[in-house]
């Protein structure tokens, strides 16, 4: 893409939306669209104020085979009605809990510092319904603070692949490390008694090999808690080890 197409497109994207710094951020992304290899991810960049893509990166007709220009022309409500029929439900409602959550939970100044995470089923060129994961990170809000232009980014996994439709939020905290803030599985419970968001980035932490003294330093919180945590994980699993825990991970990637 040339820097004067670059230039061009930003003028339409952003005609109303006059952030300077945001132009910037995300003229970026589709610099390095050009260069990334294609891959089961692709990303766009979203407006959900008038429900239309405002990007779509080339490896989204890799991943899905749709046509990447008619799906920029019919917008957010086209790509919808190809979600499988049993998860539509169960994605809005998803959709309006992480609304509502952010808007009585989130102050102003620490949305921008949120990443939302969903998914669903997605029906594709060959007319296969695979799985999508969405993660959407909020780049731009409105006057009422609701999110209006928003960078997600979508992993397309096999059709054979068993997920339940689940829905989280994130915040970034000031020691650089993502914290559950909300998580719920709209399709059935795991657990009776249920794993808390707090046990839910300790799980995380632990997968990538952090120690109880890393995982305190990354969530604030004393060694002593995250031992304490760590207990509790393995008594609500029925499972003896930390080694275990990640073999049942691999097993069902929905626990977190």
């Amino acid at each position: 893409m040339t820097r004067f197409s670059i230039k061009d497109t930003y003028k339409e994207i952003f005609k109303s939306h006059d952030n300077p710094s945001l132009k910037k951020h995300i003229e970026k992304f589709i610099e390095l669209d050009t260069y990334l290899p294609y891959s089961s991810t692709f990303f766009c960049v979203t407006n959900t104020q008038d429900l239309t893509f405002e990007y779509i990166s080339k490896n989204m007709t890799a991943c899905l085979g749709l046509d990447k220009a008619e799906l920029k022309a019919l917008g957010m409500r086209n790509f919808w009605s190809r979600m499988h029929p049993s998860d539509l439900e169960q994605w809005l409602q998803g959709l309006n809990e992480l609304m509502t959550f952010t808007l009585n939970e989130i102050s102003l100044e620490n949305r921008e510092r949120m990443t939302y995470t969903w998914n669903y089923r997605l029906m594709n060129s060959q007319g296969e319904y695979v799985n999508i994961i969405q993660n959407t990170t909020p780049l731009e809000f409105d006057t009422d603070s609701k999110p209006i232009i928003g960078l997600a980014h979508y992993t397309v996994l096999p059709v054979q692949t068993e997920m339940q439709v689940c829905a989280s939020a994130k915040f970034l905290n000031e020691n650089n490390e993502y914290e559950t803030v909300y998580y719920n599985n709209f399709s059935h419970k795991l657990l009776k008694g249920g794993i808390s968001n707090r046990e839910r980035d300790i799980i995380r932490l632990l997968v990538l090999n952090n120690s109880s003294k890393q995982i305190g330093l990354s969530l604030n919180i004393s060694s002593k808690t995250v031992d304490t945590h760590r207990r509790n994980i393995l008594k609500k699993l029925n499972i003896s080890s930390t080694g275990e825990l990640i073999g049942m991970l691999k097993m069902n990637k929905n626990l977190f």
